[in-house]
Parts: structure tokens; C-alpha cells; sequence
């Protein structure tokens, strides 16, 4: 069977192809911040492309997330398991999946958001942004891990990393508490159905950084075995 130049990095390990799946991942996320940009400005055109362009990074992060499973050796020898490898790229496949999500729904709905939240929203955007920049870099240092037999100081340099990563969710959790509590004040000068959508773009934005929490918790799950 041919390979691909994306299954050509497997070399001995897994670990180099998962980091590419990751670093995939977090170019489709971060593409949100100037998606909503143009949201904001209520230029569609550029809304549009950056929608395609999401959607086209979420899909070459699904077809490495098929050629990684397709072709994981069953016997590694290594010092984590096949299943909790493919747990890993599970989590880091729905962080794409959820931005791909949230650029349709507001694409497809041509959403507005009332100037009263923009500020705050944006604010909230890049903190979750935060968070899966945090999960890049955490995942990033697997190589390292793998080559200290996940031991030693590049231990507590990810456990920093993951703490860290917990912190900035935090600060997500209350910035959409805020964002909610505004809309709320806000629901009799907006359409019912606006409303509605607004909450669903607000919760799954704050979905990138549980999603990104995800990955840092399976992460302290390798350290942990």
C-alpha cells in the first residue's frame, strides 16, 4: 500500500504524527479570530472564505486522524499504550470538530451579535483560543516525554503546562457566566430565536476550552501510567 508524506513521519513512533494532527487542529481554531471579525463587521464575503477555510483544515484533520488509526502499529514499545494514543487524538479531533461547528452555525444563520457583548465575546473567544494554544504546546512536548521515558524534569515542565491550561479554562468559565448574564439583561430587546443562538455560539465557544482542558487531562492521564 503507498504511503502518504504524512503517514512517511511514523519512523519509529507515533508520537511525531499526533503532534501534526495537534498543530493541524490549532490552525483550524485559531482561524475563529478573524472569522469573527469579519462576523462582526458584517462582511459575508470574508465570513465565507474563512468558513471554507475551517472546514478544509477540519478535513485534513479528520483524514490524518484516519491514516493515524489505520496505520497505528499494535505493538508499540513504548511507554504508553496504544488505546490511550488513540484516545488522545480522539480529544484533540473534536477541538476541530467543534470550530468547524460553531463557523457553520454563524455562517449559516448570517448570526448578529448585539454591541452590548462584542467587546466581552471577543475577549471570551480569544481566552478559549488560549486554551487550545496551551494544549499545542503541552502536546509538543510528547517527543520530550518520550525520549526522558516520561520521567524527570520534562515531567514537571507538562504538569506546569496542564496546570496552567486548567487555569485559563477557569477564566473561560467565568467570562461566559458574564456573557450569559448580559444576554439575559438583553432578551426582551432581541428576537426569541436570536436569543436562542446566541447562547448555543456562546456555549460552544466555551466547548474550545473544555475541549482543550480534554486534552490536558488525558495528557495527565500518560504521566499518571
Amino acid at each position: 500500500m503507498p504511503t502518504t508524506p504524512f503517514l512517511d513521519m511514523f519512523g519509529r513512533s507515533p508520537i511525531r504524527p499526533l503532534e501534526e494532527h495537534m498543530s493541524k487542529v490549532y490552525a483550524c481554531v485559531k482561524r475563529l479570530a478573524p472569522f469573527f471579525d469579519a462576523v462582526l463587521k458584517a462582511d459575508w464575503r470574508e465570513v465565507e472564505k474563512l468558513q471554507q477555510e475551517i472546514a478544509r483544515l477540519e478535513n485534513e484533520a479528520d483524514d490524518m486522524k484516519r491514516d493515524l488509526r489505520l496505520h497505528l502499529p499494535k505493538g508499540l514499545f513504548m511507554p504508553v499504550s496504544r488505546s490511550d494514543l488513540l484516545e488522545l487524538l480522539s480529544v484533540q479531533d473534536r477541538l476541530a470538530n467543534k470550530a468547524k461547528d460553531i463557523a457553520g452555525m454563524v455562517l449559516g444563520r448570517k448570526m448578529h451579535f448585539p454591541s452590548e457583548i462584542t467587546v466581552l465575546f471577543m475577549a471570551f473567544l480569544h481566552r478559549c483560543l488560549d486554551a487550545s494554544k496551551q494544549a499545542d504546546t503541552a502536546i509538543h512536548e510528547l517527543d520530550e516525554l518520550l525520549e526522558t521515558g516520561f520521567s524527570g524534569s520534562e515531567v514537571k515542565l507538562v504538569e506546569g503546562m496542564i496546570a496552567e491550561l486548567s487555569h485559563i479554562e477557569r477564566d473561560t468559565d467565568k467570562i461566559q457566566i458574564q456573557l450569559r448574564h448580559i444576554v439575559f439583561d438583553l432578551e426582551t430587546k432581541l428576537p426569541p430565536v436570536d436569543v436562542v443562538f446566541i447562547y448555543k455560539i456562546i456555549e460552544w465557544t466555551g466547548d474550545l476550552a473544555d475541549r482543550a482542558q480534554d486534552i490536558g487531562d488525558r495528557l495527565q492521564i500518560l504521566l499518571a501510567r
